[in-house]
């Protein structure tokens, strides 16, 4: 059995997407799944960026894409109301679902996905949340020290293991990111003849040929 670690922010389409696709990406093969709730603004910080969409005119295409990608794959999806927001209320109601030092399981994290990327709605809307969080019926308080730690530790383990964005699947050490890198983890996991080769290590290590300040 293939051990997968799933890091994402509800922020993201394109981790709910993922998924959503998972289960009929990966059909037939033999896995199992951790979710990690992570904070996507602490990479964009680590790394000096800002995310698609709080860049016009990327923001634009950005919609446009995940919902054609949508319509393609027969996912349900409605842009919320506002976006970006702030997804910490959400991340850390998905880390006091979690037992102490666990994970959340993949109904809590669907609820959560769902949340923002169905219905059209605003995330952080308090009656919508409030009702969200009693389905869910945490065992802790989003508001405990405890969890507000858990989800800045799962952050910064996230980054040290080389994830830099959402949604990120970890096996083995490799990161495949992406909903597009979905079928590049299948191969993987099916022992595809590429990884066999110095392929994967040779395509990360050519030199920037320029830097910007």
């Amino acid at each position: 059995m293939t051990h997968i670690d799933f890091y994402f922010d509800p922020i993201s389409p394109y981790a709910y997407l993922a998924f959503e696709r998972l289960p009929e990406a990966l059909q037939g093969l033999s896995y199992s799944v951790n979710y990690h709730p992570v904070l996507f603004a602490a990479m964009l910080a680590q790394h000096g960026q800002k995310g698609p969409a709080e860049i016009e005119p990327k923001r634009a295409w950005t919609f446009r894409q995940v919902h054609w990608q949508a319509h393609q794959l027969g996912i349900e999806l409605q842009t919320p109301a506002e976006h970006p927001f702030n997804p910490l209320a959400l991340l850390r109601l998905a880390v006091a679902c979690a037992p102490v030092g666990g994970t959340p399981n993949r109904h809590v994290c669907e609820q959560v996905l769902r949340h923002v990327w169905r219905g059209g709605g605003n995330a952080n809307d308090p009656q919508r949340l409030s009702e969200l969080t009693a389905r869910l019926a945490a065992p802790r308080s989003a508001n405990y020290a405890d969890v507000k730690q858990a989800l800045k530790d799962a952050t910064q383990q996230a980054i040290d293991l080389g994830v830099f964005g959402v949604p990120s699947l970890v096996v083995d050490g490799k990161v495949f990111w992406g909903l597009d890198a979905l079928p590049m983890l299948r191969d993987f996991m099916t022992h595809g003849a590429w990884f066999n080769t110095p392929a994967w290590a040779d395509a990360g290590v050519a030199p920037p040929g320029v830097r910007r300040n």
